[in-house]
Formats: structure tokens, sequence, C-alpha cells
């Protein structure tokens, strides 16, 4: 009985949804051809984000601070940044030399504002992994406080989720802030980097 009354109550959801679906679908209008690609290269061009990002480009020194404990002093360190556009002025490239742990550390990251989803998106890689981490987000009206979010899995399970705030604040100063959260835990500020432009 329990399984007829099931099977009826799908069955309802089903005729119910489906007429709704089909009405959502005859409303998007396929898009004339011509159309789609003036529209794609419209896209594709670089806006006032990307000439943003062009003002990074050239040769930076960091300062870093890592805290591992939030109650406990940050350890400090400093390092270079190099940063050029690629294809015609669309990504920010980026080559970071430091340390992180005590350790040499290295990294490379794109970053892109993507005109199609109107979202800022960082794809990162370094010598402390082999996997891609990306973040996603928005800035504030004048483009210069960036905000991102990300996660990624950690070792014997779960994840740990990420905050960015990356505040471009002139031509020649920057700063990123990295927060982060294990699992359902209180976010916390780990990692904080101040770019100075090289004279």
């Amino acid at each position: 009985m329990r399984f007829k009354s099931l099977v009826l109550c799908i069955l309802g959801i089903v005729l119910t949804v489906s007429p709704v679906l089909a009405k959502e679908k005859k409303h998007e209008k396929q898009m004339d051809q011509q159309a789609m690609m003036e529209l794609w290269q419209k896209l594709a061009q670089p806006g006032e984000p990307h000439k943003l990002f062009a003002s990074l480009a050239g040769s930076w020194t960091t300062t870093t601070k890592e805290w591992m404990e939030p109650s406990k002093p940050p350890t400090e360190s400093t390092g270079t940044a190099e940063m050029k556009m690629l294809l015609d002025g669309r990504f920010l490239y980026q080559e970071y030399n430091a340390q992180m742990m005590g350790q040499p550390f290295s990294g490379v990251g794109i970053d892109a504002y993507d005109n199609m989803t109107k979202k800022y998106v960082t794809a990162w890689i370094d010598t402390m992994g082999t996997g891609i981490f990306m973040m996603e987000g928005t800035a504030s009206a004048d483009g210069k406080t960036i905000t991102l979010r990300g996660s990624h899995p950690e070792p014997g399970g779960g994840k740990m989720t990420h905050r960015a705030v990356w505040k471009i604040v002139d031509n020649d100063n920057q700063q990123f802030d990295m927060y982060g959260a294990h699992g359902k835990e209180k976010e916390m500020k780990f990692l904080e980097i101040t770019y100075t432009r090289k004279p």
C-alpha cells in the first residue's frame, strides 16, 4: 500500500512539474548564429577589470605573515613576485617566490575576470601540492577589493574552505589576506601577503 502511494505521489509531482519545464523551454529562444558569434566576440574583449590587472604588471617585493594559531604571533618572511598580462591583456599571470612554513616556496597564479559570468576566477599551483586550487568571487564597486572563495580536500578526509580578500590599494601596493576553516570550525586568518612594487 505504501509503495502504491509513493508511486502515485511521484507521478503527481512529475505531471505537475513537466508542463512548467516545458513552458520554460519554450521561452528559451534559440539565438541566431550570427548574433551569437557577435556576442562571443564582444565578451572576449578585455574590459575595465582587465585594465586594472594590467596596471599590476611588473616586479614586486613581498612581506608574508603566517598564523599557525590565532593566539600566537605570525611567522614573517620576504619574497618576490613577477606579474605580467597574457593573451593580449586577458589574464594576469604571477610567479611568486618566498618562504612558507620555513621552507622555500614557489607558486604560479592566473587571475581572470570572466565577462560571461561576471566573476573573478583564480587558478593557483605551487610547490606544496600537485593539485590546482581554484577560487571564484566578486569585487567591490570600484573593482579594487576582490573577495574570492574556494575549498580543497584535506588528508584524512574532510575539506578546508577558504576566503581570500585581495585589496589593490594602488598601482604600487596590494595586499592579499587568506582566511580558512577546517570543516565546521570557526574561520581564522592564516596568511597575509603585502606587495610593494620594486623601484
